[in-house]
């Protein structure tokens, strides 16, 4: 009986490398503060060089480059509005010119807004949907476009949030948004899969910032009542689940959505 699979195909690497990015170029969105430098920091650790995107926070991205490139990486900073394609089209250019390749894409760059939708504007809902959706269409259009000419697959992920599953007040237009990005990155998924690019999510639940206790102590205190992990979570948290699924380990996985919010999904709804 002729088998299914090649012997390359029955291959595994050893769990030794499973999480050694040496080699890989990474470009991280949104990777100047919180879990979009987190994510960064993570994947250079793991040997990877890493394309830092910021659109405003130049400084602390700065910051993040320097640390990277003193731990022995190679990071390169680009500033880009991710909702005008020239912009993007420039940031993959300087990524292909800089680095000659590109294996993984994380889509983080995003806006947080709190309006009740009552108050809210055409221009509110615009804005919102154009930093945390649009971007991902172009961004993710164009990496695969240069994955495929590379002819050696990929991985994309994409930070959509718990909201996108459980509705938050003065958050229609960032529930909507983030919600279109789980349907959207599961139909890149099915496209995609031909050629060896996988196309996976990841739902952070409430990560921690510095001040967050003293901005929002109800929202904190809400958050850790029904979190059966009882903690907030760290950008470390998020950056590990995006290692996970860049990384051969999640060689068949795509088109899923990993949650990763200490269980807080798991509550009752009634």
């Amino acid at each position: 009986m002729t088998s299914l699979f090649s012997a390359e195909e029955m291959k595994f690497p050893p769990v030794s490398s499973l999480f050694d990015f040496s080699g890989k170029v990474v470009l991280v969105t949104g990777a100047a503060v919180r879990i979009g430098a987190g994510i960064a920091l993570r994947f250079a650790e793991a040997g990877a060089d890493v394309i830092i995107h910021c659109h405003s926070n130049l400084q602390p991205a700065e910051e993040i480059k320097k640390r990277i490139v003193d731990g022995g990486c190679k990071a390169v900073l680009m500033q880009a509005d991710l909702t005008q394609p020239p912009e993007v089209e420039k940031l993959f250019d300087v990524t292909v010119r800089e680095f000659g390749r590109l294996d993984i894409l994380i889509n983080n760059a995003g806006v947080y807004p709190d309006k009740p939708l009552l108050e809210m504007q055409a221009s509110d809902w615009q804005h919102v949907l154009d930093v945390n959706l649009t971007s991902v269409f172009l961004c993710t259009k164009t990496a695969a476009q240069q994955m495929i000419r590379q002819g050696e697959g990929g991985a994309i992920v994409n930070i959509s949030s718990i909201e996108a599953q459980n509705p938050a007040s003065g958050h229609a237009h960032y529930c909507a948004a983030k919600a279109g990005l789980d349907q959207f990155s599961r139909t890149a998924a099915l496209e995609f899969g031909r050629y060896g690019i996988r196309v996976n999510v990841v739902s952070p639940g409430l990560i921690w910032s510095e001040g967050l206790e003293e901005r929002w102590p109800a929202g904190v205190q809400h958050f850790m009542k029904a979190a059966p992990l009882q903690r907030l979570g760290l950008p470390q948290d998020i950056a590990d689940a995006c290692l996970f699924l860049a990384s051969p380990a999640a060689r068949w996985i795509t088109g899923a959505n990993l949650v990763v919010d200490g269980g807080v999904l798991t509550k009752q709804a009634y």
